[in-house]
Order: structure tokens, then sequence, then C-alpha cells
């Protein structure tokens, strides 16, 4: 009857290889147990069980050892993977992260990670995120899948309740690690598990079906609004007067026309892939940037960077986007491309001026020549063209001497110079810029 359940791992029979999270415990033996029984009578993708080993209490030593034996009975190959867990102010939150992380290192290309998450552990990551007041996406609790790294993340036992899985796991006669630290009441999962859930269940005897169940409820919702985001989004994607700077912007003006509600719902979307989402109380700062005069250049700083305004339009940056070096570089041979660390590369097209040529970045009062306007300051040039601010401390500009010979031709805001060159940029792309 249970492995019936597995009815719905059907989409993903064509990957190139299914990974078992095994942490030796019940969800994850059962989990083993059940697809290394149906690879017997049906043609699965290879299977693999991948432990990782936390370090983080001694008992844990022993573990990778259970793993082995019960990979070697049921011919699984198993990897164990070593982490370290950062210290910070949720243990529980650093743990998952370097596990993930770990498992992120094992997926290939279009390759599954299965995990054993079941009906009652929906159930407890519902009431933990609705205690910590978290949104419609938060409360949709986790997905029965989702992208991970190169591949995706799967879940096929979510369905099922803890008992059920212990039911299989007494009738195959299965043996299983017992984490001492789930038993721990100082971690607020162990503390719902053990001290909410069955008071809850005392009363309400459906309690954690009722809760998983709400759970898809909320999810259908998120779809809802993830459809709604979309549709906004696709007013606010229109093309950059700078298509050559490959950073995700959007136009402000449709944003502004929505409500505030739809404007944070957009946003959510928009930022999803590229940083963690900011709690309720830090939308203020997208308020001062939306509302700021058009003449200011306001930013937002988020976990994982800052959202700019220019103008009439936003744009996202990466914290690590900003980590390059703008130290001097010699170009002896500028019919070749330079490459310039952490922003792009640099060459030039036609004949550039004999002579040692030098990229530098600007340090203010520069001036240039501009063909049929004479001598004009940089910075009023860049003014005139709308440069985001944000990159104009990136512009390379090339140098004979202390002569300013030229900047980027970019989107043809310089024409050539008379004698028929042009220097040309491609700046670090954002993914580059992601760590």
């Amino acid at each position: 009857m249970i492995a019936k359940r597995l009815q719905t791992l059907a989409p993903w029979r064509n990957a190139p290889a299914w990974h078992i999270a095994f942490s030796g415990g019940l969800d994850s033996t059962v989990l083993l147990h059940l697809l290394a029984s149906l690879a017997k009578t049906q043609t699965l993708p290879s299977l693999y069980a991948v432990h990782v080993h936390h370090g983080l209490q001694a008992a844990a030593d022993a573990w990778p050892d259970h793993c082995q034996l019960i990979c070697d009975s049921l011919q699984v190959p198993l990897r164990v993977m070593r982490v370290q867990v950062q210290p910070g102010a949720s243990l529980e939150r650093a743990a998952r992260e370097a596990r993930y992380q770990a498992f992120s290192e094992v997926l290939g290309a279009g390759e599954v990670l299965l995990t054993g998450q079941h009906r009652d552990d929906q159930a407890e990551t519902l009431l933990f995120r609705l205690l910590r007041g978290a949104g419609v996406r938060g409360l949709a609790a986790m997905p029965a899948h989702r992208p991970l790294a190169r591949g995706y993340l799967v879940r096929p036992l979510l369905a099922l309740s803890r008992v059920e899985l212990e039911a299989y796991a007494a009738e195959h006669q299965l043996k299983w690690i017992e984490d001492p630290s789930n038993a721990d009441p100082r971690f607020s999962r162990n503390y719902l598990r053990h001290g909410v859930l069955p008071t809850l269940t005392q009363r309400w005897p459906q309690a954690v079906a009722s809760l998983a169940r709400s759970a898809e409820h909320l999810s259908e919702a998120q779809g809802l609004l993830d459809e709604l985001a979309q549709i906004d989004l696709q007013t606010a994607d229109q093309p950059s007067p700078f298509a050559w700077l490959p950073l995700p912007s959007l136009a402000l003006g449709p944003l502004q026309a929505l409500s505030d509600a739809r404007q944070r719902n957009a946003l959510r979307h928009w930022l999803a892939p590229l940083t963690r989402l900011p709690d309720s109380d830090h939308w203020a700062g997208w308020n001062s940037l939306r509302d700021a005069k058009g003449d200011a250049q306001p930013l937002w700083h988020l976990a994982d960077g800052d959202l700019h305004r220019c103008g009439e339009r936003i744009w996202w940056l990466p914290s690590t986007y900003s980590e390059f070096s703008d130290a001097p570089f010699s170009w002896p041979l500028p019919h070749t491309p330079l490459e310039l660390p952490g922003n792009g590369r640099v060459w030039c097209e036609g004949s550039p001026p004999e002579g040692p040529l030098e990229i530098r970045y600007r340090q203010g009062g520069e001036v240039m020549e501009v063909p049929g306007r004479g001598r004009r300051d940089l910075k009023r040039l860049l003014n005139e063209s709308g440069l985001p601010g944000f990159m104009r401390g990136r512009l390379p500009l090339l140098y004979q001497g202390e002569r300013l010979l030229a900047v980027p031709a970019l989107a043809g805001l310089w024409p050539c110079s008379p004698a028929g060159w042009q220097l040309h940029w491609v700046p670090q792309s954002c993914d580059q810029g992601l760590s």
C-alpha cells in the first residue's frame, strides 16, 4: 500500500540519477528501502545514497558505519560527506544550510535528490513558520518538489504519516538510528514535536492531517500569487537603455502603478532567486527607494546585495559585485583583449595609438576630447548619458601617459575617434558576481 504512494515519482523517472538523502533515521531508512525494493521490479534511474556528517555530536561518528551496512545490504552505493557547520544564532538553520550545500555539490544536471520528510514534518513546519509570522510563501511549508542546484529536490513521502512509516519499518524489520538531539526541547522543532503537537492531537485527533492540508491550500494560494507576479513583472520588464549592462533591472513606473500589496508580491517573486527575502518590517526600505526624488540615487540593502534606483529604473547588484580591483593596469598589447579582475574585459576595435597605454578608473575631474564637441568633463558626459551611478566607478578609462584617450563606446554614447578606433568593454555579469 505504501509503495503505491511513490507514484508521485513518475515525472522524475527519466532523470539521470536519484540520490537519497540518507541520515540513517526512520524516514530516510524507509525511503531507501522502498526505492531499493522498487528497483528490483521496475526500471528506475541509478540509485545513490548520501550521508551528511555534521560533526556536531560524538554519537554521530558511528552513523556512517551504520549507513554503510544498510546500503551494502540493499546494494546501493553510499557517499559520506563531512561538512563544517558555521556557528550562529540558530544551530538548526546552520546545519540545514551546510547539509543542503553538500547535497547541491552532489547533484548533476537533471538529477534528483529524494528526502524523507513526511506529513508530520509538514505540520511542524507550518506551525513553526506560523509562530515566526511567515507569509503565504512560508506557510505553504515544504513543497513536494523544487529546483536544487543543477537538479531537483523531491519529497515523495509528504502524504504519509510517521505512523505509516513506523508500520512499514516494523513489517520489514528495518533498523534505524535514533538521533539523541531529536529529543532536546531546546530546539524549536523538537519542542513542537514533543510538547505542542501531542497536546493538539489529544483535542483534535486529525490535527496533523489538517495542518498538512492547510499547507497544501496555502501552496495553491502561493501559486496564484506567483502567477499574478508574473503578469505584473511582464509590464515592468521593459528593455533597459543600457542593454550591454548584464544586471537584472525593472522599470519603476509600472510597479508604482500597482497597489502596495501587489508591488511587494511582484518584488518578492523577482528577488527570490537573487537574495533571501526581507521580513515585514524591512519593507520600509522599498518604500523609501520607490518614493525618492527622481534625481536621487537611493539603494535598499538586502541580505545578499543591494537594490539601486537610478532615475526611473531599479537595478539589482549582488554583494560580491563590488569586489573588483581599481588599480591601474598597463596594456602593452591593445590589439588583444585585456581581462580586468572582477570587472569584465576591454578591447580595441580598429588601430589604437602606439605607445604605452594604461587602463585606469575615475578619480574625479577627468576631461576628454569628444569629436565635434571639443574638450568635455567626463562627469557631465556621464550625467547626459544617464549611466547608473553604481557603474561609473567601474568604467575603464584608456590613458596614454596623463592623457585620457577614450572611454568605452557604450551604446553609441561616444562616437568613433577621428582615427577610427573604439574602446569596448564587456562588464562582469550578475552571475559572475555571485559566489
